[in-house]
């Protein structure tokens, strides 16, 4: 099965250990892994701040460069979750509409990929630890991703995991509302992490670097003795 990456910006910027990982994983799964090297942003930042018309323009080259891909695979919910709801409001018309109802329709995010399509759940992996999940808003809400991801930390050796109190509740990143209302943010951190040192957790995992980077920011910031974690980086560790 041909399987086409699409990579986050800040996860090509700030996490590529995340996204090397998750191609181990779909090699393992016996998916041959492509990447096409012109591809940049979905365009959600830009339409998150307003500038519809420079997202629409972003979007379109998105649509172009995955346009002959069996599926496009992302370590990512926000970004597929955006795809897949806005894409179609973009353009609502035409040859454009036709295509971006095609592309919402094979893109997928990871874990989504991995037991919906793929139908595996175990990929002998191995973490002797205790973790929390973080559900992440894009993930439950608009990928409607709740059971596939525990189900896979479920098969990870040595791996327990605890359900924090209050587990989908936003962690207070949603992109630019932690620049814009910074204190409300913060806050939102704080109720999420305290949550997640209540189970007596090592590592707090999730589908979403952008959570993760905002909970890791926090979690640094306060000496905490709790590390964040890729579900990808979860699935490829100890081969």
């Amino acid at each position: 099965m041909k399987v086409q990456l699409f990579i986050p910006c800040f996860v090509d910027q700030l996490y590529p250990q995340t996204a090397f990982n998750m191609v181990k994983v779909l090699q393992k799964a016996g998916c041959e892994v492509q990447y096409n090297t012109n591809q940049t942003c979905c365009g959600q930042p830009a339409f998150n701040a307003g500038f519809w018309e420079e997202s629409k323009s972003v979007c379109s080259k998105f649509m172009t460069d995955f346009d002959t891909a069996d599926y496009v695979v992302a370590p990512s919910a926000s970004c597929v979750g955006f795809v897949r709801n806005y894409f179609t409001k973009f353009f609502e018309e035409g040859e454009a509409n036709v295509k971006a109802i095609d592309l919402s329709k094979r893109i997928y995010e990871f874990t989504e990929f991995l037991t919906e399509v793929l139908k595996i759940e175990n990929f002998n992996a191995s973490l002797p630890a205790i973790a929390t999940y973080h559900d992440s808003c894009a993930a439950l809400r608009e990928c409607k991703i709740k059971e596939g991801p525990r189900k896979l930390l479920a098969n990870v050796k040595g791996l327990q995991l605890i359900e924090m109190h209050d587990v989908e509740t936003c962690c207070g990143f949603g992109g630019t509302f932690a620049v814009k209302f910074d204190g409300i943010s913060i806050g939102m951190a704080d109720q999420k992490i305290t949550n997640a040192l209540a189970t007596k957790a090592d590592y707090i995992i999730s589908t979403d670097l952008s959570c993760l980077m905002h909970l890791d920011g926090y979690i640094k910031g306060k000496k905490l003795a709790l590390k964040t974690m890729h579900i990808a980086d979860v699935l490829a560790n100890g081969w």
